[in-house]
């Protein structure tokens, strides 16, 4: 008789943070949880971008590329890689990226470095596929700030893969440059593919944003998203730099699943790109402002949290000093004071909470001011 294999996308674990997200977002009033800016309308994309009606109005639906249209993969290669559009592939947001990747490249028993605490679709399918996962401790003790030591120890001929966020998602730590070549140079050892979630890199509180690994090693892939530093998740824009070869194999996946984008999409991001810095602008001194306001709370409230300040992007991981549980704590925020906070048990940290800072200061500032009646009437 014959034995019947399992579908290793069946066997993927829950995606905790999605439904989490799923029960509360749309339900709560005040968003103090999630990991991205103040989201913008069309309205202003109109006045940020140069984007018009009449470019809307005039697109035909007709099929686009595989890879996405030649001239948005220019914008995006000029801004944030080497000006080679053939090594750019657009995507819906950077989860489809992330999901071409890990299937593309990765086999049962693969051997794959990741990060801990991590955004769960950067380790479960990985995990689902069959691969032996080796974690690379961000340790609340040292401020989660990342060991380069550990990692290249972690790092051995038999690495497949290293699969890294900077800034991280949830504690906003970061590398140095000179940590980031560091690490580069340890999986160009061994060859394996680097992978480099860039979802956060555009807002940085000191310094310059790393450049991308794809400018020093041929086997790094990097994602990229707007749905982050830009304000615009229901885009579902995100893109993939990669070598072609590399790139040829996603498309072979892409073939059964989503094809390509949609050309009104495509136009819209390519704006955005062109314009990016216009955007960026605005959101970045509102995440100065708003990280200014989380630092005075923090400290006022010292009795009942703790952090470490994060170096870029707009999440921090807050410990809850006397709550061991945040899901139930997140969960009472959520249905008695109608404030989305992300429990850590979605991170697999079950005294921490993710806070998000990046939305709208007024709501911020309501979110805190909700977060401390819990805190200190009702724990």
């Amino acid at each position: 008789m014959k034995t019947l294999t399992k579908n290793p996308i069946n066997e993927i674990a829950p995606a905790l943070l999605e439904s989490w997200m799923r029960d509360y977002y749309f339900s709560t009033e005040i968003d103090i949880g999630s990991s991205g800016v103040e989201n913008f309308s069309l309205t202003e994309l109109y006045q940020l971008t140069n984007l018009t009606q009449e470019e809307l109005k005039n697109v035909v639906f007709h099929d686009s590329s595989s890879l996405g249209s030649l001239q948005l993969r220019q914008a995006i290669a000029s801004r944030w890689s080497n000006g080679n559009p053939e090594q750019v592939m657009v995507t819906h947001g950077s989860s489809e990226a992330n999901f071409l990747i890990m299937n593309g490249l990765l086999n049962a028993g693969d051997e794959v470095v990741v990060l801990d605490p991590c955004y769960q679709q950067l380790f479960s399918i990985a995990e689902s596929i069959g691969c032996q996962l080796k974690r690379w401790q961000l340790r609340c003790q040292n401020n989660f700030a990342p060991d380069i030591e550990e990692a290249k120890k972690l790092i051995t001929p038999h690495t497949r893969m290293v699969i890294v966020n900077f800034p991280h998602n949830p504690t906003g730590t970061s590398l140095s440059q000179q940590e980031q070549n560091e690490l580069i140079e340890a999986v160009a050892e061994v060859g394996a593919y680097l992978v480099w979630d860039a979802a956060f890199a555009d807002i940085v509180y000191d310094g310059i944003p790393l450049p991308n690994p794809n400018l020093y090693y041929d086997r790094s892939i990097s994602m990229g998203t707007f749905s982050k530093c830009y304000g615009l998740p229901g885009l579902r824009f995100g893109w993939c730099l990669a070598s072609k070869e590399v790139l040829e194999r996603f498309v072979h996946l892409r073939d059964y699943m989503t094809l390509h984008l949609s050309p009104m999409i495509e136009l819209i991001a390519q704006r955005v790109v062109e314009k990016a810095d216009n955007l960026l602008s605005i959101r970045l001194q509102q995440a100065h402002t708003n990280l200014d306001i989380l630092s005075k709370w923090v400290e006022e409230h010292q009795e009942f949290v703790k952090w470490s300040r994060p170096q870029g992007g707009v999440c921090t991981f807050l410990g809850l000093r006397s709550i061991s549980d945040s899901e139930a704590f997140c969960h009472h925020l959520a249905n008695v004071y109608k404030v989305l906070l992300v429990p850590g048990t979605c991170f697999n940290h079950p005294s921490h909470v993710r806070f998000g800072f990046g939305g709208a200061t007024s709501d911020l500032k309501e979110g805190l001011s909700r977060l401390s009646k819990a805190l200190v009437t009702d724990f």
